[in-house]
């Protein structure tokens, strides 16, 4: 829908993120009508919200001009808005939206503390969290650090240490342990875990910590009983300390010397996709009741595992409207479109009994979409 064209019935809740589709799929099932507002307006969003809005953009960045002149629009005043991911590194951009609507979500102060690296890292030293050191100018040792972009997401932004630091960047030292996430549900006071999930990179070139995907529920004995518990812990105490509302996740490396948590992101996120399935309630229904203090005695144990492959074009991909998407596909773009070779093509999801075999079914399933795709372009 473009910018201009005319509004007409007014929606339950506004959605705005970089990539909108989990939230309007959870609002689908959460019995919500929304309005979606993101920089791709993907097919399948388009068809999951009642309304669907591209804010263009030439940068993986929420653009606040045509946001603001999008929420302008007399039918969209004063209705609440739930954000997901885009806001980490812009809660100025967050902090003006809630000046003119109900957002329902952590504050923009919150989300600017939890983003601002000496302040997390403050914070998880006052309350005896295991954290990596974070450093502002290079050590002797950069071997054993790596470059961050303060608030951003995804892992492009990751890099190997170097002779100095960009603006806006910090160090974090290098830790051993593999990726961990644990999506919780909180009401400023408690928390109750959703599931744990495990992320694994793709790397491209100058990009070797790029965001592969995620697969869970995770059962707890891999991770180890006392780690899940520890983690639990710890993002309890963060609630209680900074007043956590929602759905949050926290990023955490576990290995056999124990666990360390590297950050807090205060908002939906990516791994929606794992847990938002029956038996699970809708998740933004929960995200919402929780914002307001209501938050459920207990989950239903969701069955199996769910992986979530992104898939990012390794050649320039052309789509002209020949292309049959899988129902196991999301994020899928609207046609006429030409992706550029290592931008984002769209994502995989595979459902079977365990994690190994979750993410090799949405291994093959991407090696699958390829062929699909060569097969539309030879039509």
């Amino acid at each position: 829908m473009s910018l201009t064209q005319t509004i007409l019935p007014k929606s339950d809740v506004l959605l705005v993120a970089l990539s909108a589709r989990a939230l309007a799929g959870s609002a689908g099932r959460s019995g919500m009508s929304v309005t979606a507002l993101d920089l791709f307006a993907d097919t399948d969003t388009e068809a999951m919200a009642n309304r669907c809005f591209a804010l263009p953009s030439r940068r993986l960045r929420l653009p606040g001009p045509a946001l603001g002149r999008v929420l302008a629009a007399p039918d969209l005043r004063g209705v609440p808005l739930v954000y997901g991911a885009g806001f980490e590194d812009r809660p100025d951009l967050l902090e003006a939206l809630e000046r003119d609507r109900p957002v329902i979500g952590n504050s923009a102060a919150t989300v600017a503390m939890l983003k601002d690296p000496s302040a997390l890292a403050a914070l998880l030293g006052r309350l005896g969290i295991p954290h990596p050191d974070i450093a502002t100018s290079p050590p002797v040792d950069s071997g054993g650090w790596l470059t961050k972009h303060a608030g951003a997401s995804g892992g492009g932004h990751i890099r190997p240490a170097g002779r100095r630091v960009p603006a806006g960047h910090y160090l974090q030292r290098r830790v051993p342990g593999r990726p961990v996430s644990l999506l919780f549900l909180a009401d400023g006071r408690r928390v109750l875990p959703v599931g744990f999930s495990r992320q694994w990179v793709a790397p491209a070139p100058r990009q070797p910590f790029r965001y592969g995907g995620a697969v869970g529920p995770l059962p707890v004995v891999p991770i180890d009983r006392g780690a899940a518990a520890g983690m639990t812990a710890a993002v309890s105490r963060i609630t209680a300390e900074v007043g956590l509302v929602g759905l949050n996740s926290a990023d955490f490396l576990a290995g056999p010397g124990g666990w360390c948590l590297l950050e807090i992101n205060p908002r939906p996120g990516a791994t929606l996709d794992l847990f938002d399935r029956p038996p699970m309630p809708g998740l933004l229904g929960l995200h919402m009741a929780a914002c307001s203090g209501d938050l459920p005695q207990e989950l239903p144990a969701l069955s199996g595992c769910r992986a979530a492959l992104v898939v990012y074009a390794r050649t320039p991909v052309r789509l002209d409207g020949g292309m049959r998407w899988p129902d196991w596909t999301a994020d899928r773009p609207r046609s006429p479109a030409h992706v550029l070779p290592g931008a984002p093509f769209c994502t995989v999801l595979a459902d079977a009994a365990g994690v190994v075999e979750a993410r090799r079914l949405a291994g093959r399933r991407a090696r699958d979409l390829f062929r699909l795709h060569a097969l539309a372009a030879a039509a």
